[in-house]
């Protein structure tokens, strides 16, 4: 199983970005699959997931109402549309997967994560 994330980049304040994460040796429309992201400095995080069944959590307070998931089965990906981009959006992003079927919840602390991509840069700046 690999998962290869794309779609980030340099964009300003307000902006919008879409990552995908492609996966191969599995579907995606199996497995939850969640996105992390590190920011320089800090650890990683869980920012939102979406399971097998179409659901999705987001983990963190900040990207509500902001980015939001969803997968595309024939391409067998998963997309982050992340709108109204902040400085503090900064960071590497990354998906991954425990090859469980449901997001966990109530957060990812403490869940192995078996497979992950290599991560894509999306930086926030004017």
């Amino acid at each position: 199983a690999r998962l290869v994330e794309s779609g980030g980049g340099l964009v300003q304040p307000g902006g919008s970005l879409r990552l995908s994460c492609a996966a191969s040796g599995f579907n995606v429309d199996y497995y939850a699959i969640v996105f992390f992201r590190q920011a320089p400095g800090k650890g990683r995080e869980g920012v939102i997931c979406i399971s097998s069944r179409e659901g999705s959590t987001e983990y963190l307070e900040s990207v509500k109402g902001r980015f939001s998931i969803s997968r595309d089965d024939a391409k067998n990906t998963v997309d982050l549309q992340m709108n109204g981009l902040k400085p503090e959006d900064t960071a590497i992003y990354y998906c991954a997967t425990d090859l469980r079927r449901l997001c966990p919840q109530p957060s990812t602390e403490g869940v192995r994560f078996n497979y992950w991509g290599r991560g894509t840069q999306v930086t926030v700046s004017s």
